[in-house]
């Protein structure tokens, strides 16, 4: 009996190999990863080397991929902050995808398209792809800027729409004789409402004491399983009740934002993430129906082009009020022009519910693939013949760092935090090297004499041309949390013996900073909150000397506290139990050191009050 390989093994030795050898090529040719993907898969498709011909049922597994993604976004978006981003999710959201699915509505009408056919068909070409946008924003570091959070918030809108938009191809069905075997509106309704109360209940009552009990058994190889559970349990309720998987897991990772393990579920999920998203788009690659286009190449073209041109005239005309600079609008609008995921979603079950015809299904999907193929493309073209001529002035003035640098300090981030470290080093007469990827501080910050770099501090080779590998310190003055800990990292790595001062903006930040190593943290608002609540003791009657001492008091106490929290940080009990037994310290020290004053004042050899004793002097000058 002759030895064969077994089915898996060869899916996967034929995957792997393909991702293995053509995106690594074609992001050396200046491709980006996701067009090496969509090449790969075009290449083992059926329509290629006929490798793999199981198309729908990978694509399938592979959309768990985006259903990772949006957990791991999820996690970064506090409900603090996913409240304060409500007016874009669904007052631009809504304004995209209505505006869209009308323009195409009305070109698929008068293209002699069945009402039913066109109202389906601009609906479902209406989304965008989640999974697509979110990679290029992530690898072009996006997301925190303005065009970033526009693009995510109606990204998620999108995924919201297409609950709705699925619920609607009943009622457009042809064969409406079936409509009274269906399940009630109400009983679908209450599932519903029941399933998100149930995740909404879950992740705040039950889901942490889980992740604690099971971090406690020290085992990390259960704890990656745990995540991995957690993520398609969610997607499982969310599927049962026929809704979208991707906005559970979304859901769920909003949830578990705050939660002290939160570091610890990126950190296991992300490379699961990362593959199944690889399979993701190797699958959309195989799924471009050729032979469809073959047979008709020309509607191909038109529906390709209609929903190029038109998602892109809405996107446009919409960047601007929602207050995306110029210079962020082509990238924008790329992204969120093309066709999505949830669309193949769409189109397959308009078809299975016989709304939509199989071949104008099979050519509505090939169109999306088509667009989504195309989408890559029309980034290195934005890349580079677009944004040179639209913001060709803007770049003339502000080139990025290529002259090497010497200074002993570099500061990564010149806003407000930077600048008073800079100046303050300016006037001691230190050099530094300050880099920042703002163009419009850049501006102001020059117009007032300073000298800020152009550059990305995540970028090694950056680094190295600002003066890394010889300067003595790195100030990470940064604002955004994930850059600062980025920047960190990669300086870490690569110059070991440079010493970091990092600015932390809470006590979550703190914490990860210290993680790594860092032990110079300083949280940006403690000085300054401290200074304000010397002025209120004082309005309210104490003396200037008096206010100062019980801040310089309050000020040894929580900086000692900090350190006393530290080793509990991943342990919520623990760490409430040790802040409530520091503070009933404080509160009883503080108390005891009022009544001591106030028996002073009774005595008539009490001293007059100074101001300063040597040892708050000396914290004052390092405060």
């Amino acid at each position: 009996m002759e030895p064969h390989l077994p089915g898996w093994l060869t899916s996967s030795l034929i995957y792997l190999g393909a991702a293995v050898f053509v995106v690594p090529l074609s992001r050396a040719l200046g491709l980006g990863s996701i067009l090496g993907y969509l090449a790969a898969g075009i290449a083992i498709g059926p329509y290629g080397f006929g490798l793999v011909s199981n198309v729908e049922d990978i694509l399938h597994f592979a959309e768990f991929g985006v259903v990772l993604m949006l957990f791991l976004v999820g996690l970064e978006l506090e409900p603090r902050r996913l409240w304060s981003l409500r007016q874009p999710i669904f007052g631009w959201g809504s304004a995209q995808v209505l505006g869209c699915a009308a323009l195409l509505f009305g070109v698929g009408l008068l293209a002699g398209a069945p009402w039913r056919v066109a109202l389906v068909a601009s609906l479902g070409l209406a989304l965008s792809s989640t999974a697509i946008a979110l990679q290029v924003m992530g690898e072009r570091n996006l997301l925190p800027t303005s065009s970033g959070q526009a693009g995510f918030s109606i990204l998620l809108f999108q995924d919201v729409a297409a609950i709705p938009i699925l619920a609607l191809l009943p009622l457009l069905a042809i064969g409406v004789q079936d409509a009274h075997s269906e399940t009630p509106a109400w009983e679908s309704a209450a599932k519903i409402v029941g399933v998100i109360a149930a995740i909404v209940l879950g992740g705040r009552l039950a889901l942490r004491p889980l992740l604690r009990w099971i971090a406690r058994s020290r085992t990390p190889e259960i704890f990656t399983a745990a995540a991995l559970l957690l993520v398609v349990a969610i997607a499982a309720l969310m599927q049962l009740v026929g809704m979208s998987m991707a906005l559970g897991a979304f859901l769920a990772g909003v949830l578990l934002a705050e939660s002290e393990y939160r570091r610890e579920l990126e950190t296991d999920i992300e490379p699961f993430k990362g593959l199944l998203l690889g399979l993701f788009f190797i699958a959309v690659g195989m799924s471009v129906d050729f032979a469809a286009l073959a047979h008709a190449p020309l509607a191909m073209a038109a529906i390709v082009l209609a929903l190029l041109a038109l998602k892109a005239v809405v996107v446009w005309f919409i960047a601007k009020p929602m207050g995306i600079p110029l210079q962020e609008r082509p990238v924008f609008t790329v992204l969120l022009a093309q066709g999505g995921e949830f669309a193949f979603v769409v189109f397959q079950a308009a078809a299975n519910g016989s709304v939509l015809p199989a071949e104008t299904a099979s050519l509505l999907i090939g169109a999306v693939a088509v667009s989504m193929l195309l989408g890559p493309v029309l980034l290195v073209v934005v890349d580079r013949w677009v944004m040179p001529r639209l913001d060709g002035a803007a770049r003339r003035k502000l080139p990025e760092l290529s002259e090497p640098q010497h200074a002993p300090v570099i500061i990564a981030g010149f806003g407000r935090y930077g600048q008073m470290v800079g100046r303050l080093l300016n006037a001691q007469g230190i050099a530094s090297t300050v880099l920042d990827h703002d163009a419009d501080m850049i501006e102001a910050a020059r117009a007032f004499g300073y000298k800020v770099h152009y550059g990305d501090a995540t970028r090694l080779d950056l680094l190295r041309t600002a003066g890394a590998a010889s300067a003595q310190v790195f100030v990470v003055a940064v604002d955004d949390r994930e850059q600062s800990l980025r920047i960190v990292d990669l300086v870490q790595e690569n110059f070991p013996k440079l010493q970091l001062v990092a600015r932390a903006r809470d006590v979550t930040h703190w914490n990860e900073l210290r993680d790594r190593g860092v032990m110079r943290v300083d949280r940006e608002l403690f000085e300054s909150s401290l200074r304000t609540g010397r002025r209120v003791l004082e309005l309210l009657g104490q003396t200037p000397h008096e206010a100062r001492r019980q801040a310089m008091r309050f000020r040894r106490h929580n900086l000692a506290l900090f350190e006393r929290m530290y080793p509990y940080h991943r342990d919520r009990a623990k760490m409430i139990a040790v802040v409530k037994e520091g503070r009933q310290q404080l509160e009883a020290q503080m108390a005891r050191e009022r009544a001591d004053a106030e028996a002073r004042r009774h005595r008539s050899d009490d001293r007059l009050p100074g101001w300063d004793t040597p040892q708050e002097e000396e914290e004052q000058s390092h405060g």
